[in-house]
């Protein structure tokens, strides 16, 4: 897997991957931003991760699926790094014939075994930075 990020504006960032497709990063004062700053689209990808692996479930298992919301919120440290110490998410599904124990099996079965973002944020990542002066 491979993102090139490029500048696109001061505080405005927008990285590709190999097929083209696009995501920005935006670190604008909250009145002139239009896009998710980094940890908030660390936030969303781990919600969209958990989110796509309950919808497959709920509807291999013949369930009646009609929307699924999730709010996620994320506690930073106040000093530089201010890296997430917390994260809270709620999860409301919207399936009739769905029962609670059943989404908080199939939550947990997707925590622990199918989201990458998850999976990703509670591992140690060994990561090296080549800089190169043009």
């Amino acid at each position: 897997m491979k993102i090139t990020t490029r500048y696109i504006e001061d505080e405005l960032f927008e990285g590709s991957n190999q097929n083209g497709n696009t995501s920005r990063q935006d670190m604008r004062p909250t009145d002139q931003k239009v896009n998710l700053a980094p940890v908030e689209t660390l936030l969303s990808c781990l919600a969209s991760c958990i989110a796509v692996e309950i919808v497959a479930i709920v509807k291999k298992k013949r369930k009646q699926f009609v929307d699924l919301i999730i709010e996620v919120d994320g506690t930073r440290r106040e000093t530089h790094p201010k890296s997430l110490t917390q994260i809270h998410m709620h999860v409301v599904l919207i399936s009739p014939d769905t029962d609670q124990n059943t989404l908080d099996k199939t939550v947990k079965l997707v925590l622990d075994n199918y989201c990458s973002v998850a999976s990703s944020l509670s591992a140690p990542i060994d990561y090296s930075v080549e800089v190169k002066a043009n």
